[in-house]
């Protein structure tokens, strides 16, 4: 059959076309691996908060899949693998624990971009992302320096990992920066989730004397502990407020949305390559919310004030001169750490008395 030009220009047009819509149809797979349930209230609500929103930005674009309660470990790297194997272009893995079981299954599917939560190892196809949580955990201890009665604040941590041990500091920087009499205990229970051990740890502290708990884990179990016995506290990662309206100070609420947006239209675009970013006051992917009405309005005032000082720029926590507590300097006079020396901090300031677990 002779096919004259306007009949091939016709045909490559309609062959071009329904191509394009082929393409323009096949959405984008984004998975998502949680360390805790996306019920937790805390840490991986708010990742699956972000998820939805991006979902809703994208529309039929994008299709995302997320997997919760994944144990850090060989556990997480089954999940992560079959991730991968089952189509996803985009993977976001959302612990610290998850660190080496994503490089390893980057490495095997060198075509699929991952992206991990609070690491610092990265590769061609894998980027990391954390929050300047210490900013939040600066203000926290800025109002409960203020707040505190009995001159002692708590902190329930979870893992002795750079982050966590960064943001204790952080606390105890603001609480003595307004209350040089100020001592802070810390309660290690060895888990991102588990309401039973917070809540028991909260107790505990309470039972020494502490009559603000500051929490890095993921329920609001320590809140509404905090609440039966008249003790103040503040929100991790989400807003807890209504956990506990007496009891609830405000809270230090996380929001990925805007990162996710940002990484599945890069990965669309062909743009993505690999970063070590860091989101905070200053770009709102850190905020401040539900600031109890019912606190002193002097609370109240430096609670904004020193939101305001840290996301303009105008101080950092981590600016030396500063010692650990052992006399050694960590931080010279004048110098402000970098997000590398921020993500391998491995000591106490001075003044913690206490030891970091090994």
């Amino acid at each position: 059959m002779k096919i004259n030009k306007w009949m091939a220009a016709t045909a490559f047009t309609v062959s071009s076309l329904f191509a394009a819509t082929s393409f323009a149809a096949d959405p984008l797979k984004v998975g998502f691996v949680y360390v805790g349930p996306v019920g937790d209230h805390g840490w991986s609500y708010e990742h699956d908060q972000g998820r939805l929103e991006m979902q809703e930005h994208f529309g039929d674009k994008v299709e995302t899949t997320f997997v919760e309660n994944v144990p850090e470990g060989a556990d997480a790297e089954r999940v992560i693998t079959q991730l991968a194997k089952s189509g996803h272009d985009l993977i976001f893995t959302t612990s610290f624990g998850f660190m080496n079981p994503t490089l390893k299954a980057a490495k095997r599917f060198p075509n699929v971009t991952f992206e991990h939560a609070t690491g610092y190892k990265r590769s061609k196809n894998v980027s990391t992302y954390v929050l300047r949580t210490y900013e939040g955990r600066y203000v926290s201890g800025v109002a409960a320096g203020m707040a505190t009665k009995t001159n002692t604040i708590g902190y329930i941590a979870s893992f002795p990992i750079p982050e966590v041990i960064r943001d204790i500091n952080s606390v105890y920087l603001g609480a003595k920066s307004v209350n040089p009499d100020v001592k802070i205990k810390i309660v290690w229970v060895n888990t991102w989730y588990d309401p039973g051990k917070e809540s028991d740890a909260a107790n505990a502290l309470m039972d020494q004397g502490v009559d603000i708990v500051i929490q890095h884990t993921d329920s609001p179990a320590p809140l509404i502990a905090a609440e039966k016995r008249g003790i103040m506290g503040i929100g991790q990662a989400s807003d807890m407020s209504h956990f506990a309206p007496k009891s609830h100070m405000f809270s230090v609420r996380d929001v990925w949305a805007p990162h996710y947006i940002r990484t599945v239209q890069e990965v669309m675009d062909k743009s993505w390559a690999p970063e070590d970013y860091w989101g905070g006051f200053a770009d709102d992917i850190l905020q401040i919310v539900s600031i109890n009405p019912d606190l002193p309005a002097d609370i109240q005032s430096a609670i904004t004030s020193t939101h305001s000082k840290i996301k303009s720029g105008e101080f950092h926590p981590f600016t030396g001169p500063m010692l650990d507590n052992t006399g050694k300097e960590v931080i010279a006079a004048g110098y402000t750490l970098t997000d590398a020396e921020l993500a391998a901090v491995n000591w106490y300031v001075e003044g913690i008395d206490a030891s970091i677990p090994k």
